[in-house]
């Protein structure tokens, strides 16, 4: 139970893949326009990533060596042609609007990252716990991104109208560069509350060593 609460705290925080790994951006920039949107590629996501990594982890030992990124690959690329295939089924509109965006979750640094620095050298149950944090840490930041951009730029939140049409729409919030703001806002807001925290631990640390 304290390695899984471990692992979630380095996903969601910590290790966050976005702002801590600096991965998956593009994906990051370009499906947070609305909130909707951020939400759904992130389930998706965190359904390719956990199941992967739990298939990866539990096929490692038979898994040779030198053809081992071939297979990760097409294990990764059959769930994310479920995620596909499940969209254009039964959200055919939000599928026509992430576009090509959830194909190239095969191609996501997150995923490939997991299966390579956990999958392969832990058991499938908390594999699957850890490509479920990873995934989770990064919808959180897509949907603080899409917080930000639908509710300025469109003034709704999920589809549903927020400010009164008094209230004037920032354009730039609907425009791509936007995301790039946001997301550098980000990364810089998590590293600062990170080095602060470091820097008390430190401190704490130097306290203790003066006392013995």
């Amino acid at each position: 139970m304290k390695k899984i609460k471990e692992i979630f705290r380095m996903g969601l925080w910590e290790d966050n893949p976005v702002f801590g790994q600096i991965l998956g951006i593009c994906s990051a920039l370009a499906v947070t326009n609305l909130m909707l949107n951020s939400l759904i590629m992130g389930i998706g996501l965190i359904f390719v990533t956990g199941l992967s990594s739990f298939t990866i982890s539990l096929i490692r030992k038979f898994t040779p060596k030198h053809i081992r990124m071939m297979i990760q690959v097409l294990i990764i690329s059959a769930y994310v042609i479920i995620v596909d295939i499940f969209l254009k089924a039964y959200y055919p509109e939000m599928s026509k609007a992430l576009g090509p965006y959830v194909g190239l979750i095969i191609t996501n640094c997150i995923i490939m990252g997991r299966a390579e620095a956990f999958a392969q050298k832990n058991t499938p149950l908390i594999s699957l716990v850890d490509g479920i944090a990873s995934g989770l840490g990064y919808t959180v930041v897509l949907l603080m991104i899409s917080f930000f951009r639908e509710l300025l730029g469109f003034g709704t939140l999920f589809g549903m109208a927020v400010l009164p049409e008094s209230i004037t729409r920032w354009t730039i919030m609907v425009m791509p560069p936007a995301a790039f703001f946001l997301l550098a806002m980000i990364i810089w807001g998590a590293n600062v509350l990170q080095n602060k925290k470091e820097a008390e631990k430190d401190k704490g640390k130097g306290k203790e060593v003066a006392k013995a």
